[in-house]
């Protein structure tokens, strides 16, 4: 496409920062009724998290149903624990939404839930897939919705379902970002429903953009969200594995005309898109989708973040075992925190608004459990906190790039 690679800069830093341990565990625990059947179908070494979320008083975690024998897709433990702890985790918001653990489907329950957000009215969004097993045999068992919880009463306020023509046979929602921009500008400032969020398609590449005011939804897609096949395979410590996955890592910014920014994992690079071009509605048939190719990261990653005080995205490349920020505005470049045993694979980068924007990270060591070696005697999750000094200084010169930048493009709408 003619794209011409710029190289940002030939030094860049890295800060002076510590990751806190929030939480770590082994093999997760839960804190089980008294349901023998679900213990028996528990296994502890299928089970891993790749959803987080900061709520004021609690660390939610969306676990979906990758494997049999998951018990809980969604739970939480308390933010006042001691640091280090390995707590057991609360089904969310108790155990009889989750009913699929016990072998008893039921779609009005969570079937497999990969994220959540909380939105500016102290709700959590979750969005279920309503897919199980889905690293072997794909079992779509209920139609993939949002349900929408009062974190204050852990009761449900709303439900979402997609409309069937927006969905794909392999179709797998496994993220989603929340977009309240446009809501000081609009007579219904005041309602909480009135935002956009929007939806990744991993499998069957594509993004979802949901109206809440309007209880409308539709779909866009783009050649950028499919996996590029000669970045499949991914190497962390040496231990390497492949897979496939189109867009999966979201994030919003609000800042200047408004983005969101995508990734998918099978691939070294960001892109970019207007929130206000997704809002617009659903797009004209053959018309292009403006895309913006940002930048290209030394490895994939599937975490992303957006500052939005000061639109910094913050990443994790996947090889560095780094969380790494860069600010297209400034073009100022920091690698926030390395380790390489606690950062393998992080499933979330987070930029924490109820954590006076603290970064956080889900680690998870998931290419073990991917391919069936992890084990109970190491830890393999970890909930992080980056304590760096501030955005200020005290930064130390490495030579090293992270990510580029590149020219802007446009590709014809799929």
């Amino acid at each position: 496409m003619g794209l011409r690679i710029l190289a940002l800069l030939a030094q860049l830093t890295i800060a002076m920062a510590s990751l806190e341990v929030i939480s770590q565990w082994s093999l997760l625990q839960f804190d089980f009724p008294p349901d023998p059947v679900l213990l028996e179908k528990f296994q502890p070494e299928n089970t891993v998290p790749t959803g987080l979320e900061i709520g004021w008083d609690r660390i939610y975690l969306g676990i979906p149903r990758l494997r049999a024998g998951v018990p809980a897709t969604l739970a939480w433990i308390p933010r006042s624990l001691p640091p280090g702890v390995s707590p057991v985790l609360q089904a969310y918001p108790d155990w009889s939404w989750h009913t699929t653990g016990r072998g008893d489907i039921n779609c009005t329950g969570l079937i497999s839930v990969y994220r959540v957000r909380a939105d500016r009215c102290n709700r959590l969004w979750v969005l279920d897939a309503g897919v199980i097993t889905s690293l072997d045999d794909f079992r779509r068992v209920c139609p993939p919705k949002i349900l929408i919880f009062d974190m204050a009463t852990d009761r449900l306020v709303r439900s979402v379902y997609f409309p069937r023509e927006l969905l794909r046979p392999s179709s797998l929602l496994t993220n989603i970002v929340l977009d309240d921009s446009r809501s000081s500008a609009s007579r219904h400032s005041s309602t909480c429903d009135n935002l956009f969020a929007y939806i990744s398609d991993t499998v069957a590449p594509g993004i979802i953009v949901y109206d809440g005011r309007r209880d409308n939804a539709w779909r866009v897609t783009h050649a950028s969200m499919y996996p590029d096949p000669d970045l499949g395979e991914y190497d962390i410590g040496g231990e390497k594995f492949t897979l496939m996955d189109g867009v999966v890592g979201l994030a919003h910014s609000p800042c200047l005309q408004g983005l969101l920014y995508y990734q998918p994992l099978a691939t070294d690079r960001v892109f970019s898109v207007s929130t206000a071009v997704l809002a617009s509605g659903p797009p004209a048939e053959g018309t292009d989708l403006p895309v913006n190719l940002v930048g290209r990261k030394s490895s994939q990653g599937l975490g992303i973040a957006v500052d939005p005080r000061d639109d910094t995205i913050v990443f994790s490349p996947m090889t560095e075992t780094a969380i790494a920020a860069w600010n297209p505005i400034t073009n100022s470049h920091r690698v926030l925190a390395q380790d390489s045993e606690k950062l393998q694979f992080c499933a979330e980068v987070r930029w924490a608004e109820r954590d006076n924007g603290a970064v956080w990270a889900l680690s998870t060591r998931f290419h073990k459990y991917f391919k069936r070696s992890v084990s109970k005697h190491e830890i393999n999750v970890r909930v992080l906190r980056v304590k760096e000094p501030g955005y200020g200084g005290g930064y130390i010169p490495v030579q090293t790039h992270v990510l580029r930048r590149a020219a802007n493009f446009t590709s014809t709408l799929y």
